[in-house]
C-alpha cells in the first residue's frame, strides 16, 4: 500500500504530537506514526506531571521559546476544552555560587521575568516543608507550574486528529529513502510518499533511522511518589510550588506538589546509560535510597513511604540543548529534538518551528544553536 502526504512524522510523543497539531492548523495532508499508542509510558513524556518555568537557568536564550509555548498552551487548553497547565509557582533553591540560582537569576534579569530572591529563612517561613540550611539561597518565580503531559499529548493528538491527520499507532517507521525532492517511508505495513519527513523518536533516534551519527545517550530516570507526614495540606499545589534543588554535594532534584497521588520527587540526570530497547523499566526498591536521604535533610515530611514508582527516559546531547535542524544531507528530512531531560515544556513551539521548516518558512526563532552541525568536527 502506498500513499501520498504532505508530511510524514516518525514518533508522536511531545514533539511530533506537537507538529501534527501544528501543521494540520495550516491544511497540511499529515501521516504520523508511533510504536507504541500515545500518550503512553515507555518514553519520555510520562509521569503525569512535566515542569514549565520562566527563569531559565540552563540558558537564557530558551526564555524567549518557553514564553511562546505558554501563548501556545493556552491556545490547546481553548481548543481541546481541557486543563493542561497549572501555576503553582516555581521555587529554585541552590548555592548562591552554584548553577542553579545564578542562571535562573541571569534569566530573570535579562528578559524581566517576575522574581524574588529568597534567603533560607525566608524559604522556610513562605514554604514550611522546605529545610534548606543557610548556605543556600532560592528564586521564586510566579508564573511557574505544572503541565499535564499525557493530557497534552491527548490534546495534541486529538487536534490533529479532528483536524484530518491520519494517525497510525503501534506502526514504527523502519526506514527511509529520498525520492526526488522528497521522501519514500517504510512501516511494516505501507509506503508513504511524503514531501518531508520529521524525524521525533525520542530514544528511539537512533543512526539506523536518522541515518547519521549524532553522539546521543539515553539515561534511565526514575521518578518517585511519595505520601507525606504531619500536615499533608503543606503541599497542595496552592501552597507548595514546583522546585528544583541543587546540593552542594552536586545532584539536582526536583518535584511537585501533590496532584491527587502525593507529591513526586526525581533526580535531573545522573540516571544509568542504556537504549531505549533495553532499559530496565522493573524498580528496584533500593532505588529509593538516594531520594530517601535527600528528603530526609531537604523536606523531611516528604520522608515517607513510596507509593509509586515508574521510569522515563532522557535522550541527551553532549551539551544538553536540542537538536532542531534539517538533516545535512537530505533537507526534506527534519531531525527533531533529543531534549536532554528538559523539553517537554518547549512541545507546542518545537512542533510550531517543524510545521514552519517542514513547509520551507523561516521560524521566528535561531535555530543556531540547535543545529547538528555543530557535534561535526572542524
Amino acid at each position: 500500500m502506498t500513499i501520498r502526504c504532505d508530511v510524514a512524522i516518525a514518533g508522536l510523543g511531545a514533539m511530533g504530537s506537537a507538529a501534527a497539531w501544528q501543521l494540520t492548523l495550516r491544511g497540511q495532508r499529515v501521516i504520523g506514526f508511533d510504536r507504541f499508542r500515545p500518550p503512553h509510558a515507555m518514553g519520555s513524556s510520562t509521569g503525569k506531571s512535566r515542569i514549565i518555568r520562566e527563569a531559565y537557568f540552563e540558558n537564557p536564550g530558551y526564555v524567549p521559546l518557553v514564553r511562546r509555548a505558554y501563548e501556545l498552551w493556552a491556545d490547546l487548553e481553548q481548543d481541546s476544552g481541557r486543563e493542561l497547565l497549572r501555576p503553582t509557582g516555581g521555587l529554585v533553591i541552590g548555592p548562591e555560587d552554584g548553577s542553579l540560582v545564578p542562571g535562573a537569576l541571569a534569566s530573570a534579569r535579562l528578559h524581566g521575568v517576575r522574581h524574588e530572591l529568597l534567603d533560607a529563612g525566608a524559604i522556610r517561613a513562605r514554604y514550611p516543608a522546605f529545610r534548606p540550611d543557610a548556605t543556600l539561597a532560592g528564586l521564586l518565580e510566579l508564573r511557574a507550574g505544572v503541565l499535564m503531559p499525557e493530557d497534552c499529548i491527548g490534546a495534541m493528538l486529538g487536534q490533529a486528529g479532528q483536524a484530518g491527520a491520519e494517525l497510525r499507532f503501534e506502526e514504527p517507521v523502519l526506514g527511509w529513502e529520498p525520492d526526488g525532492d522528497g521522501v519514500r517511508v517504510t512501516t511494516g505495513v505501507r509506503t508513504v510518499l511524503a514531501s518531508r519527513l520529521i524525524l521525533s523518536a525520542g530514544a528511539w533516534m537512533e543512526a539506523s533511522l536518522t541515518r547519521r551519527t549524532l553522539p546521543l545517550t539515553v539515561a534511565r530516570q526514575v521518578m518517585f511518589w511519595v505520601r507525606p507526614g504531619g500536615d499533608p495540606g503543606l503541599f497542595d499545589p496552592g501552597r507548595f510550588p514546583i522546585w528544583l534543588w541543587e546540593t552542594n554535594e552536586g545532584p539536582t532534584w526536583y518535584g511537585f506538589p501533590d496532584l491527587g497521588d502525593g507529591p513526586k520527587v526525581a533526580r535531573h540526570h545522573g540516571g544509568q546509560v542504556t537504549t531505549a530497547d533495553h532499559v530496565e523499566r522493573g524498580i528496584d526498591p533500593e532505588e529509593s535510597g538516594p531520594v530517601r536521604a535527600f528528603l530526609a535533610k531537604a523536606i523531611p515530611l516528604l520522608d515517607g513511604p513510596v507509593t509509586d514508582a515508574r521510569v522515563c527516559m532522557y535522550t541527551n546531547t553532549p551539551d544538553e540543548d536540542f537538536v532542531l535542524d534539517r538533516h545535512p544531507d537530505h533537507p526534506a528530512v527534519l531531525i527533531a529534538s533529543p531534549c536532554s531531560g528538559h523539553g517537554f515544556k518547549f512541545a507546542p513551539t518545537v512542533g510550531e518551528i517543524l510545521a514552519d521548516l517542514a513547509m520551507d518558512r523561516t521560524p521566528r526563532f535561531d535555530l543556531t544553536p540547535f543545529s547538528s552541525s555543530r557535534f561535526t568536527p572542524a
